[in-house]
């Protein structure tokens, strides 16, 4: 086996058995990256020198014989939406093109500390608004699976680099579906933990109520020992709170299991081969002894006009801060652009620093905040996300787990959806209901259409990741 193609409980094992060293492991990962990321676009920013230098540091380690963390000298790719300093972060926008990262996200802190090595930035959707990898300012991302397809979004770099070995595992960033859903078509396990379970402190936001940092990975253990390293209170971020351990999680039997099977996530619409596939899925739970029953989240539909509404509302007042006064790209340096007032340097510099996607939210959002228009979007938005949420508390009040697709298609060809805003965002029909309750799921593969990935979405209550875990490592030792 290649060193890029082991997990991260198998590159532990190979550390400490001395079978090949961090430095050994950082450059199989690089070697790669040199010779396939020209085609799949999955990095943004390739910091070799910092990975070499991290991974020396491992082996010193090792060589002095003491304990290592299980992610320590394991290769790492960061969504350009979290800070490293010392980095670029760009958010895959051309506002923050030339932006260094002044400080570590609280997440890359707790990676420094477990010794994992940082091998760059990976491309992404701008400002993670996006399904499909393809929104990126910098160019897109292609699928591994076929250069002809979107990997997804708008963590499309993270999957694809992980999908195509060109790092053992990322962090990525969900708040409609944006671990999970590329994860379903790149073919990789992308956990969503419960909001508030990992710090967001350091990630720049998109949607704050709703921005979720989790990772994408090959196998569920290894999901499960990045999340473990992740997680935990942050005095830097007032959402974050404790993740409560589930005792009952670790003595879950088969038999004792309660799965449901929403009948608003088996729609018109879903490509017949996806729902085969689920469905095949949940029997196999079925004949190892689960229960299953299907059950109602009657506001699904209404899932996507709610994200919609409150997502660009809450876009709008975040994406204020780029002005070209403070930092970022600014008219105010360009030639074409003279004697400008402060306005002049406001407009212009939003206009041609951000892409078409972000400008259409903005709109929107400021639309829907404006006098008037409040109460008739916003707040009742807010009104049908709490029923949504309300949906899965009545669900988990009858079953331990919910499954589901994770995505009505396979990945589609790369232009397909481009020009078409409403047909992308139905993308995330099966995954923005999660985001919007705050809940934990993951996506793991359980199959392949024409060669094309299909993902498994399991979800969980509150603070239960454990559950989740241990309810996709079945299936994935089952498969």
């Amino acid at each position: 086996m290649e060193l890029t193609e082991l997990t991260i409980s198998q590159a532990h094992q190979g550390l400490l058995k001395k079978e090949f060293s961090a430095l050994d492991l950082c450059k199989a990962y690089l070697g790669r990256i040199k010779n396939r990321d020209k085609e799949i676009f999955a990095y943004l920013t390739v910091s070799e020198k910092l990975a070499l230098s991290q991974a020396q540091k491992v082996d010193e380690m090792i060589a002095k014989g003491g304990e290592i963390p299980l992610l320590a000298g394991i290769p790492v790719a960061i969504k350009d939406l979290l800070m490293v300093k010392g980095l670029k972060c760009t958010a895959g926008s051309k506002i923050l093109e030339n932006y260094i990262a002044p400080y570590d996200a609280t997440v890359i802190k707790k990676l420094r500390a477990q010794g994992a090595v940082i091998l760059g930035k990976t491309n992404m959707d701008e400002f993670a608004m996006g399904a499909s990898g393809e929104r990126s300012a910098f160019g897109p991302t292609k699928n591994p699976y076929d250069l002809t397809r979107v990997p997804g979004g708008s963590s499309s770099g993270s999957a694809a680099a992980v999908a195509d070995n060109m790092a053992c595992y990322a962090l990525g960033t969900d708040t409609g579906g944006s671990i999970r859903q590329p994860s379903s078509f790149c073919g990789t396990v992308g956990i969503k933990p419960t909001y508030g379970a990992v710090s967001r402190y350091g990630l720049m936001a998109m949607c704050c109520s709703l921005d979720h940092v989790g990772a994408i990975t090959k196998t569920v253990e290894d999901a499960k020992i990045v999340f473990d390293a992740i997680k935990g209170k942050d005095s830097m971020d007032s959402t974050s709170v404790e993740s409560i351990s589930n005792a009952k999680a670790q003595m879950l039997k088969i038999n004792e299991l309660k799965i449901g099977i929403p009948k608003e996530y088996f729609i018109e619409g879903i490509d017949p081969e996806v729902e085969r596939l689920v469905r095949e899925a949940v029997k196999k739970y079925e004949q190892m002894g689960a229960k299953v029953q299907e059950i109602s989240l009657p506001h699904t539909e209404y899932a996507i006009a709610t994200y919609y509404i409150i997502v660009p509302c809450e876009i709008s007042a975040n994406m204020a801060r780029y002005d070209g006064i403070k930092y970022g790209y600014s008219t105010v340096k360009s030639k074409k652009h003279k004697s400008q007032d402060l306005l002049d340097v406001y407009l212009k510099s939003r206009a041609e620093g951000f892409g078409e996607e972000v400008r259409r939210r903005i709109i929107i959002g400021t639309y829907a905040l404006s006098s008037g228009y409040y109460d008739a979007y916003y707040l009742k938005a807010q009104k049908v996300r709490t029923l949504i949420k309300r949906d899965f508390e009545k669900a988990f009040e009858k079953v331990d787990i919910i499954l589901a697709p994770t995505t009505p298609t396979p990945a589609f060809k790369i232009g397909e959806n481009v020009s078409d805003p409403l047909t992308m965002y139905l993308c995330d029909v099966f995954t923005a209901p999660l985001d919007l309750a705050g809940l934990p799921g993951i996506s793991i593969p359980c199959g392949k259409i024409n060669n094309l990935p299909v993902g498994l979405q399991v979800m969980g209550n509150y603070f239960e990741e454990d559950k989740v875990f241990q309810v996709a490592q079945i299936f994935e030792e089952n498969k």
